[in-house]
């Protein structure tokens, strides 16, 4: 009996989130037709493929959606960001007033340890839209 070697070790949330602990941002690509694609997965979205190999992420995307929740600690923003991968993720823009985020902002990910790592973006220098 043969066994599928993507159920080998650990699954992909855990090898991406291992990654982030380790300051690397990774997307899935899949080999059979060039996707790049978040959340991480065991076939291509697009597809259906198996074959995924992780790489490293650019960093550089630009806001797709946004909203400003409002909170009695503060507001804060949460965004669709389109990578430059083409993969798209939810997260949310750091160091600029919640309001101004807006679509087509270029933004540049990082990655925060709160108490997690995980991935949040900053408007990009130069960002002029």
């Amino acid at each position: 009996m043969s066994t599928d070697p993507r159920f080998d070790g650990p699954g992909p949330d855990e090898t991406w989130r291992s990654a982030l602990a380790e300051g690397h941002f990774l997307l899935q690509q899949c080999r059979r037709c060039d996707a790049c694609r978040f959340p991480p997965a065991l076939v291509c979205r697009g597809c259906g493929s198996p074959d995924l190999a992780w790489k490293e992420a650019s960093g550089q995307g630009s806001v797709y959606s946004s909203t400003t929740v409002r909170d009695r600690d503060g507001n804060y923003n949460v965004s669709l960001v389109d990578l430059a991968e083409g993969a798209r993720m939810m997260s949310r823009v750091e160091s600029a007033n919640p309001d101004s985020v807006h679509i087509g902002m270029k933004v540049d990910a990082r990655i925060v340890r709160e108490p997690e790592p995980m991935v949040v973006f900053v408007p990009a220098e130069g960002d002029a839209s």
